[in-house]
């Protein structure tokens, strides 16, 4: 049985097993009458609970152990990619990949966060936490990108940057600051897709852009329900209150104007079909690219200016 992001999602994996079973037993009309009907029913099954899911339901979602990292997206979107590593000043952090690739024979500068799939690789990505020489090496990458005009595309998936005492000590909050200040200037496109989870600095010190994109299921915000929850109410468990008031849901940041577009999601999450989930985002970054290519360097970063200086002004 596949992982489940809630208990809300346990019927339809219980509808995907006897559906599988059935398809492995010797063909009958009986079989194929019942599987079609079983399809049927887990389709209007699925609609009906993915339109109705609740904001703390979107954030498990966004944290489906199976949804597509980074280094997925890469495997589907690019070619010849090449990675980069170390931010040549204290070390490499596997919890921002960066490099250069192909998207359809256009370079371009690839940068996202990954949090591994197995326990090893967790550990090793420190669960997609970002440590300052994270920032560093993406900032490093970038500033070539800009050097050699190739458009940026980012892929913003973190639970938040690594709040441990040697993050702390390596300048932790000054490195997201200078990534924030750089960024802005950058002459060349920068498009930022968040894929999963947007958690505070630990996703902006990678998504100052022109263009920022959300994933159907994924979430935004500047701290986790459980993080807020323990702030207003002293009870992490009150985490659906927080996650309802927050709105850091991709409808709720499309309504802000916090985001530009909400990239929809194969029946069931991205985490059902990889490659779905990449031919989708896919069109959108090339009509991203499309509507960037045009501009002059200064019109881009205006453009970048006024999407971040408008976040919060009401009339």
């Amino acid at each position: 049985m596949r992982k489940a992001a809630g208990e809300f999602e346990i019927p339809l994996i219980e509808m995907e097993e006897e559906i599988s079973h059935l398809k492995g037993v010797p063909p009958s009309p009986d079989v194929l009458e019942k599987i079609e009907k079983l399809e049927k029913k887990l389709q209007k099954k699925r609609e009906d609970i993915f339109s109705r899911l609740s904001p703390w339901q979107r954030v498990e979602m966004a944290r489906h152990p199976d949804r597509p990292y980074t280094m997925d997206f890469i495997d589907f979107l690019f070619e010849d990619f090449i990675e980069i590593h170390g931010d040549r000043r204290f070390s490499d952090d596997p919890a921002i990949i960066t490099g250069f690739a192909f998207f359809h024979g256009l370079p371009v500068c690839v940068i996202g966060h990954e949090k591994g799939r197995t326990l090893k690789e967790k550990v090793y990505r420190n669960f997609g936490m970002p440590q300052p020489e994270g920032y560093r090496k993406a900032l490093r990458v970038m500033k070539i990108a800009e050097k050699f005009n190739r458009p940026i595309l980012t892929f913003v998936d973190t639970p938040g940057a690594y709040p441990g005492i040697g993050a702390e000590e390596r300048g932790q909050a000054e490195a997201i600051a200078y990534n924030l200040r750089e960024m802005a200037k950058l002459e060349v496109p920068v498009i930022v897709t968040v894929t999963g989870e947007g958690g505070s600095g630990g996703a902006l010190g990678i998504a100052v852009g022109e263009v920022v994109n959300i994933m159907e299921h994924a979430v935004y915000s500047v701290i986790t329900p459980e993080g807020c929850a323990s702030i207003l109410w002293r009870d992490p468990s009150k985490k659906d209150l927080a996650a309802e008031a927050m709105k850091m849901t991709a409808s709720d940041l499309k309504e802000q104007g916090l985001v530009s577009d909400i990239i929809p999601e194969p029946p069931g999450g991205a985490h059902i079909d990889y490659e779905a989930s990449a031919k989708i985002i896919d069109q959108f970054l090339q009509a991203a690219l499309t509507s960037l290519s045009d501009l002059t360097p200064q019109q881009r970063i205006d453009l970048r200016y006024q999407r971040f200086r408008n976040m919060g002004f009401y009339r």
